[in-house]
């Protein structure tokens, strides 16, 4: 075959295949991005406080460090005898602190402090301790307070966990219907609790006088645990106008 015609019929050919490229292809648009909706829903309950923690001090001044510390060593060690051998007690030393005070015309003595934190379920022992403890040695009470033990807890969250799950659901089909979707399905979701980890104060004392000192009425009182659920809902093809 001539060149030529070689030439033409290639050229020829090519055309054909771009023209078949053509007609079979075809233009894909992007999906329609799904509406999603962030849903929150709480449950909320009130338990029964059924930890006592007390803070307590010995406290000394004195010209001599050395007395000044013997003093607060002595108390520390009877006060601690004396928790050790109260059934369902416990208790523990810190915030060991000496320092020197000084205050116009008035002679430079030192301080020394030794706190005792002490923490029951027995509300009526611990009373009872801290306030012998506050007659008999002299500690002064600087905090009372009550919080929900983490058995206590765990138990109603579980069972506020559920709770708070079926308001989501609920709201979150309510949220559906309403942007006029019939059906959805949940995307990521949290839950969470607001265990803070610490004691609430309930009571702060200063130094009171050994005689002066009354019993402790306690009352422990509730704390609202609390879970929120909160996540995404995903909702399907929206109804159109009619």
């Amino acid at each position: 075959m001539p060149t030529s015609l070689r030439a033409v019929t290639f050229v020829a050919l090519a055309g054909a295949a771009l023209a078949a490229s053509a007609q079979t292809t075809t233009l894909i648009e992007a999906p329609t991005p799904q509406p999603i909706l962030t849903v929150t829903a709480s449950a909320t309950q009130p338990v029964t406080n059924d930890r006592m923690h007390a803070m307590m001090r010995a406290e000394a001044d004195s010209p001599d460090a050395a007395q000044a510390a013997n003093t607060v060593n002595g108390r520390m060690a009877r006060a601690l005898e004396r928790a050790k051998a109260v059934s369902g007690v416990d208790a523990r030393t810190t915030g060991y602190s000496s320092y020197q005070i000084s205050e116009p015309k008035q002679p430079m003595r030192w301080r020394v402090t030794q706190t005792l934190l002490l923490e029951s379920s027995d509300f009526v022992a611990l009373s009872g301790l801290v306030s012998r403890l506050q007659g008999t040695e002299g500690l002064v009470l600087s905090n009372l307070d009550f919080t929900v033990s983490r058995n206590a807890r765990r138990a109603a969250e579980d069972a506020l966990t559920e709770q708070a799950i079926q308001g989501w659901q609920q709201r979150a089909k309510l949220a559906a219907q309403a942007f006029g979707s019939q059906t959805w399905r949940p995307g990521r979701i949290t839950i969470q609790t607001n265990d803070f980890g610490g004691p609430r104060p309930m009571y702060k004392a200063g130094g009171v006088a050994a005689a002066a000192v009354a019993p402790v009425n306690v009352e422990g009182g509730t704390t609202d645990v609390t879970v929120t659920v909160s996540g995404e809902a995903i909702l399907d093809t929206l109804r159109g106008p009619r």
